[in-house]
């Protein structure tokens, strides 16, 4: 039984390829190393990769639990690194837009996991489609995925402009991946963060850390292995590490509205 309500973080991009899925995984893996129990839910839901990346061929998904009635306990898939995984389906054209009642389905489903976890770690698909957008209004805390591309920038600042223009969330974190050095990384957080401080009023972006370019995560996504795990002691992990010591930090009372079922509720009835 979890001592506090759990956590729900969407880890989320403006554009495809910044190393979000990635990020995801070794997030969950780094807080499990720090004893919090976590779940990775793999919101990409056409094009789900959580499994792909950790080398896993779970026999159902999100796709069973909608058309033949399995529970989400049915699909939890535990992993040798400590989380657990909720995967969708991928190339599943049915699976891109979620109905009322399928997100009802999932507010129901949802209580199984609510007093077992202390984080539920959402991997979005990138952009501002609607699966993106509601899981990053129901999640508690948003995570978002920048590189040094410029077009990861701008994409990044049209998620966050859709976020807070039509929908009033206003609080974001920001991590640079595949950053050259620590300066480079913090003077990629200062251009989104003027950007958004002179067109965005009330917009809080907060930089939770940068992860350097590094070939043994190249090499552990060719693996089918997080890097944290094949390569712990590399600049790369040792810079995750210190990420999730720090959401390890976010306070559950600070999160009263924070608990699973809630997230569904905000999740069935966003507009």
């Amino acid at each position: 039984m979890s001592s506090s309500l759990p956590i729900v973080i969407s880890v989320t991009s403006g554009k495809g390829g910044v190393g979000k899925t990635n990020v995801s995984v070794n997030l969950a893996l780094c807080l499990s190393k720090l004893g919090r129990r976590c779940v990775i839910l793999d919101a990409d839901l056409g094009l789900a990769n959580v499994d792909v990346v950790l080398g896993l061929t779970p026999e159902r998904n999100l796709f069973h639990v909608f058309h033949e009635g399995v529970s989400l306990s049915d699909i939890l898939h535990p992993t040798q690194y400590g989380f657990s995984i909720l995967p969708a389906a991928s190339g599943v054209s049915e699976m891109l837009s979620l109905s009322t009642g399928q997100k009802l389905e999932l507010l129901e489903a949802m209580d199984v996991l609510e007093d077992s976890i202390d984080f539920l770690i959402v991997d979005t698909g990138a952009g501002i489609n609607d699966n993106v957008l509601y899981f990053n209004l129901a999640a508690q805390e948003r995570l978002v995925v920048v590189t040094p591309e410029p077009t990861s920038l701008t994409d990044a600042y049209a998620l966050i402009k859709v976020l807070k223009l039509k929908h009033g969330v206003d609080k974001f974190h920001i991590v640079v991946n595949m950053a050259k050095n620590e300066k480079s990384a913090k003077d990629i957080f200062a251009k989104l963060y003027n950007a958004c401080d002179h067109f965005l009023t009330g917009v809080s972006l907060n930089f939770v850390g940068a992860i350097p370019q590094d070939k043994a995560v190249r090499q552990a996504v060719i693996q089918q292995q997080p890097f944290c795990s094949l390569s712990p002691d590399t600049d790369a992990s040792l810079a995750m590490q210190r990420i999730a010591r720090n959401v390890a930090q976010w306070a559950p009372q600070d999160h009263l509205d924070g608990n699973i079922k809630f997230f569904w509720k905000k999740l069935l009835f966003a507009e």
